[in-house]
């Protein structure tokens, strides 16, 4: 089947009324061109670039959405167009019939009778992403990360305006953002459109200057996400579980991408018993995922809750020791929240209170930990390798065994946990402290 070419229109820029004129798709076949669900995911599909202002603009336009591997017939038509039931039912069609003729004779067509309509491309897009068995959350980060992007390139030209919003969401400039920011650029290049590329390539290049985004650190992540990938591909069904558990924080949009693009490597390889495999593996892990952000989200509303309770109580050290096996990690994420929430809305006397609280609970943590924990917890909270060989040689009587297979156990921990870093770390440490028994 021939590709299918796009539509030419022609376009008042509604920023400067600039007259372009500009290519739109309304129909995605991704058996045919794949990289037109690149573009669609990443929001660059049917989006115009004004060539005298830069302004972005996305195109109203019936689309329909093609995947014969999923049996997924999607229709979308933009509130705007009021286009009339006999006009919508002519378009989808004259598409099922087009998507008929070019279907191989033994192929499956009942689908393209039923197509799925949709009120909004947002929603039409989860549909496609559910299919690759991506999970709810990780579709609203995504769309998080979208939102962002056009936000800052709608203040490309107003270098102050960037710089503001580049401070307001500096956290939120991670390596998911900027891999989806590069998958805008791949995608305007592989549409042709060069001015649409440039243009996010400038935002790329103005964003990693105002935000000082480590481009190594990028790469380590890349890699760090590929051991992930092959630790849960390779793990036996008894060790999948606790990967899952381990791995949780990296299992983000990019991992299950990757994991979807593997499956679609496989199948286009002839191996479809091991693309069933990895399959069934993904459904799984999607479900052990909502149950432990399920588990994670009752911990953290029961450390809101228990927050609650030391802030009313008439006395909170002694509410907070009468607690003290519920201060967890959740409670003490909650409580740095409230924290920081405090000093943006300049609350004082709260954040006073708070860190009060935060000493008395870290106070009751250590006094639960080991003498080897405690101590491990101090080589950590050391600003650099070079003072924590000056706390290790100072504290020459805390260096025992049992310290240096503490060590070596947090090391391995770590390391299922793909925080590469921070093993090793801890495994310096271990090496520092064993030579120092000799």
């Amino acid at each position: 089947m021939p590709t299918i070419s796009p539509q030419l229109v022609q376009l008042n820029c509604p920023a400067c009324g600039t007259t372009f004129r500009t290519s739109i798709y309304t129909l995605v076949d991704v058996s045919q061109q794949p990289e037109l669900k690149s573009a669609l995911l990443s929001g660059q599909l049917n989006m115009a670039i004004c060539p005298n202002c830069g302004a972005a603009t996305m195109i109203g336009t019936p689309l329909i959405y093609h995947d014969h591997a999923r049996s997924l017939f999607l229709v979308y038509f933009p509130q705007e167009l009021n286009a009339r039931p006999e006009e919508q039912e002519r378009f989808i069609g004259e598409a099922s019939t087009f998507l008929m003729r070019t279907l191989p004779a033994d192929a499956p067509r009942s689908y393209l009778l039923t197509p799925q309509r949709f009120m909004s491309l947002a929603s039409l897009l989860d549909a496609v992403l559910q299919a690759d068995g991506i999970p709810r959350e990780v579709l609203e980060k995504q769309r998080r990360y979208i939102d962002l992007i056009s936000q800052f390139a709608s203040a490309l030209e107003n270098e102050q305006q960037l710089a503001r919003l580049v401070t307001q969401h500096k956290g939120e400039l991670t390596y998911e953002f900027f891999a989806g920011l590069s998958a805008f650029i791949e995608a305007s290049q592989q549409e042709g459109r060069d001015d649409a590329a440039q243009m996010f390539q400038q935002l790329r290049a103005k964003l990693i200057e105002l935000s000082g985004f480590n481009a190594e650190a990028d790469t380590e992540a890349n890699v760090d996400r590929q051991a992930v990938l092959e630790r849960l591909i390779t793990a036996t069904d008894e060790e999948l579980d606790e990967a899952i558990t381990d791995l949780r924080p990296a299992l983000d949009y990019s991992f299950f991408q990757a994991w979807t693009t593997r499956i679609e490597e496989l199948e286009q390889a002839g191996q479809s018993d091991q693309a069933q495999r990895l399959t069934a593996r993904r459904t799984y892990i999607l479900e052990t995922v909502e149950r432990l952000d399920r588990e994670a989200q009752a911990m953290v509303d029961a450390g809101a809750e228990l927050l609650r309770q030391i802030l009313t109580a008439p006395d909170p050290q002694a509410a907070l020791q009468e607690a003290a096996d519920k201060i967890d990690e959740a409670f003490m994420l909650v409580l740095s929240a409230n924290i920081a929430q405090a000093q943006r809305d300049g609350q004082t006397d709260l954040v006073t209170r708070l860190e009060q609280i935060a000493e008395m609970a870290m106070e009751i943590i250590q006094a639960q930990l080991t003498p080897e924990e405690r101590f491990i917890n101090e080589l950590l909270m050391a600003e650099t390798p070079q003072e924590s060989t000056h706390l290790l040689r100072t504290n020459a009587a805390k260096v025992t065994s049992d310290l240096v297979k503490k060590l070596n156990e947090m090391a391995d921990e770590q390391e299922k946990r793909a925080r590469k870093e921070v093993s090793e770390r801890l495994r310096q440490m271990a090496r520092e402290a064993g030579a120092m028994l000799f």
